[in-house]
């Protein structure tokens, strides 16, 4: 009988431990956060293939919406982010929601009419009125975009340090647990959604998108509506400071800005919050680690469409591809489980150091493919790219923009192939007319390529996890919406900086050009790193010699 009270009590024991970590604050963020990204992951795939059947056999539509995509965070990023510093912090979460899963689900319906009764459409209006659907479906899922960034900010920026408070060791394991959780979602998302759309229809593919939606919606709003009741700070919020440019403005200069119509005082208005939204993120001793962190966007070296349409071309396949993106999703969490361990034990400054000189480290790999056997790497190129003056260049150019070459290698096809030759899966461009006898010559260098891109991803996202925090602890929170706002501008700005380079070098033979200068581009970013890391202990040296924090807050 003792034994089984004993038992008994163990049971009610763990079952009240477990019941309450369920009903938790951080339970609730880690599952709005699993949905939310899902969700997100299984949107950016579809929208993906979904432009690319709209529009046919070319990548225009898909290329166009990536740079409205790209162009709308740049512009509008410091603009969100002072939305979210001046609203209450529950208002800006249910809004951000709001907007995200209702842009998606009309997206979805817009989409889903132009597949049933693509025909009629394109007959309506001279054709104009495909056009303004496909206005439309870009807009929407841009809105959707916009909205989704803002939550990110909301909560995996703001809130989950409320709800840490001074404990950095839950912050950082709830930033490692947000972070595995997006390498494992990244591949089964994609796959998700990709099986029912292609077992079933486009157009199934979208109502399950829609219905996925709208039950997200419901759960996650509870989800986050009882998380602000659970962490009564939450509902505090430090009121936002002037900025000292409109406290020191001229009285002529605001008598002049109200003679303008109102329409113009807005555009005012807003030109000045990102003016002093940049000014503010220039302003954080965390400057420099947030530039260092925005130049590892500028990089083949990642499993994008750039780099997986790379490797098809040199002969992997579909299937080797998809194991290579787990090892790689793999990788990534060895990184989350690096960052935890190093942080615990050396701190972040340390900790951000070691993932950089890691991060590196594997990356030189890569270098070394350009150069291995099997490589399609040609110098060549830029002086026949250069010269059209002879004919026989011309023809020679004229070649190598064929797509598909059925009967020889497969070098000299772009990087980015068009729709009659390819379909899409998880982020990965599959070329239909790509045979098992076209190989390259020796497989040392995508071997030495994917080895470095594979090992890198432990060091990337401990330095990444390693950044996130030191934004999170040394911004303030007054200013932490708009700072991460810019922030997330800066990553597009240095991701739209590489499909630049990819449009300017677009052949497998330029492709080593691309890793050299992406390597370049990583190595300034961990410089810049480097650079706050030393100013770092500086301040930590002063503060422990004097006992006051320095006066210069970029020391």
């Amino acid at each position: 009988q003792n034994l089984l009270a004993s038992l008994f009590g163990f049971y009610v024991c763990v079952s009240d431990t477990v019941l309450s970590y369920l009903m938790g604050p951080r339970f609730l963020v880690y599952a709005s956060c699993a949905l939310s990204i899902w969700g997100d992951r299984m949107w950016h795939f579809a929208m993906s293939v979904f432009l690319i059947e709209l529009y046919g056999h070319n990548l225009l539509l898909t290329a166009g919406f990536g740079l409205v995509v790209a162009g709308s965070v740049l512009v509008f990023g410091a603009l969100i982010g002072d939305w979210i510093d001046r609203k209450p912090r529950n208002k800006v979460a249910h809004a951000s929601l709001f907007i995200q899963n209702s842009s998606v689900t009309a997206c979805c319906v817009v989409l889903m009419l132009v597949f049933s009764y693509k025909s009629e459409i394109e007959q309506m209006w001279h054709g104009w009125f495909t056009v303004f659907c496909y206005a439309m479906v870009i807009i929407l899922a841009d809105l959707a975009n916009l909205a989704s960034t803002a939550l990110t900010i909301t909560v995996q920026k703001d809130w989950i340090v409320v709800i840490t408070g001074d404990n950095r060791g839950q912050l950082a394991g709830m930033n490692a647990a947000i972070r595995r959780m997006d390498q494992v979602i990244n591949i089964f998302a994609p796959l998700s959604v990709g099986q029912v759309m292609t077992w079933a229809s486009n157009v199934i593919g979208c109502g399950f998108i829609l219905g996925w939606n709208l039950i997200s919606l419901l759960v996650e709003f509870i989800f986050l509506s009882r998380v602000y009741q659970l962490v009564p700070p939450l509902a505090v919020k430090s009121q936002q400071n002037a900025p000292t440019e409109q406290k020191s403005s001229p009285e002529m200069q605001r008598k002049s800005v109200t003679k303008l119509p109102l329409c113009f005082r807005k555009m005012h208005r807003m030109l000045c919050t990102c003016r002093d939204g940049w000014k503010a993120y220039y302003r954080q001793s965390v400057f420099l680690a947030g530039l260092g962190l925005a130049f590892l966007y500028t990089t083949v070296l990642g499993f994008d469409c750039i780099t997986t349409g790379y490797a098809y071309t040199q002969g992997i396949s579909g299937s080797l591809l998809s194991i290579l993106m787990a090892l790689s999703a793999f990788s990534g969490l060895m990184g989350t489980i690096l960052f935890t361990k190093l942080r615990k034990h050396y701190g972040l400054a340390v900790t951000g150091v070691v993932s950089s000189l890691l991060h590196v480290s594997c990356l030189m790999l890569c270098v070394f493919s350009v150069f291995a056997p099997g490589s399609p790497f040609d110098l060549g190129i830029f002086s026949l790219l250069t010269s059209k003056n002879s004919s026989l260049n011309q023809e020679t150019l004229q070649k190598n923009q064929l797509h598909i070459y059925p009967l020889q290698r497969n070098i000299n096809q772009p990087i980015l192939p068009d729709r009659s030759s390819i379909h899409w899966t998880n982020n990965t461009v599959l070329l239909d007319s790509m045979h098992g006898s076209d190989h390259p010559e020796s497989y040392i260098s995508i071997i030495l390529l994917f080895s470095g891109v594979i090992l890198a991803r432990i060091g990337l996202w401990s330095f990444d996890l390693t950044v996130t925090q030191l934004l999170q602890e040394n911004i303030p929170e007054s200013e932490r919406g708009i700072v991460n706002g810019v922030q997330s501008s800066m990553n597009y700005l240095m991701d739209l900086v590489h499909f630049i380079m990819v449009i300017l070098a677009p052949q497998p033979q330029q492709f080593g050009f691309l890793v050299i200068i992406s390597l370049l581009f990583v190595i300034t970013g961990h410089v810049m790193y480097f650079i706050y890391a030393k100013k770092y202990k500086i301040k930590e040296t002063v503060i422990q010699t004097t006992g006051r924090k320095p006066q210069n807050p970029c020391v």
